[in-house]
């Protein structure tokens, strides 16, 4: 099994693209990216838009290799409204547009999959199912919150098991919040796991101090799981400066139960880049 990750916070925008081949099938999860409009009241830097650009090319290039994509929920930087044409004669999940699902995303997938519907070669419904192609499976969760409530509306997590390595992406989860969140990854005991990390860089108002010590809670027992390899750690997380220290506890920890924790852009074997995060730095390098 191939495992490429195309884009993500750590790489310098908000994205979980994801690239995975098995010997039976090419799959793409999330094939969008986006930036952050504000942040420290600032917009975008160049370079913030210079590495959009760059990753949305590397994801159209992985997308149109692939046989299928996946969508784990209507956000723009899970995937991209303006590329209908992306999905034609693929096949393609989505997570449901009419049940467990808010408004705004209800909206958004009204809108965009009649685009692609008479242009994919299949469409299904993801939630809670599974599928397999060849020696291939590939499950899908139930919906489960998109961070701590149903505020932000729901996203699924994804499987994929060709028979060797298990691999499970878990989109937005923005934590994780609670037990749910991780009961499809402690049921399938995968090797690795692609998790969106906490709103570190809300804490105080949209995240709390309990909130953070209870995502670490609950990812000791992602670490401790004896087939986890290695957990990848990024998205909403990435947009902090202080990643590191919020959670230099659980890199002890996770040694001590022979896996890894790392950011998205360590995985990959590049620099880490959060542009986000250092927005204000960049703009002030520009006086």
């Amino acid at each position: 099994m191939k495992v490429e990750l195309l884009a993500f916070d750590s790489m310098g925008v908000r994205s979980m693209a994801t690239f995975i081949k098995t010997k039976d099938v090419a799959i793409t999860i999330d094939p969008g990216v986006s930036l952050g409009p504000l942040r420290y009241g600032l917009e975008p830097h160049p370079l913030e838009y210079k590495e959009e650009i760059k990753r949305w090319n590397l994801i159209e290039k992985k997308a149109r290799d692939s046989d299928i994509l996946i969508i784990s929920h209507y956000h723009y930087d899970h995937y991209n409204p303006d590329k209908p044409d992306l999905y034609s004669n693929k096949i393609v999940f989505i997570k449901d547009p009419k049940n467990k699902i808010n408004q705004s995303q209800k909206r958004r997938a009204s809108s965009f999959i009649p685009q692609i519907e008479p242009l994919v070669k299949s469409l299904d419904i993801a939630d809670g199912r599974d599928f397999k192609f060849g020696s291939t499976k590939i499950s899908f969760s139930p919906p489960v919150f998109h961070g701590k409530n149903a505020r932000l509306g729901y996203v699924v997590q994804t499987l994929i098991d060709d028979g060797k390595k298990r691999i499970i992406h878990t989109s937005d989860i923005e934590g994780p919040c609670n037990e749910i969140q991780i009961d499809f990854i402690l049921r399938n005991k995968p090797n690795i796991v692609i998790m969106d990390g906490p709103l570190t860089y809300m804490l105080g108002y949209r995240m709390s101090y309990d909130d953070l010590n209870k995502a670490k809670n609950l990812l000791k027992k992602v670490l401790a799981m004896k087939s986890l390899e290695v957990l990848v750690y990024d998205h909403h997380f990435m947009r902090d400066l202080k990643w590191e220290e919020r959670i230099a506890d659980l890199f002890k920890y996770a040694k001590e139960h022979n896996s890894k924790i790392m950011p998205a852009s360590r995985f990959m074997g590049e620099k880490l880049n959060i542009l986000e995060a250092r927005r204000k730095e960049l703009w002030e390098q520009e006086i």
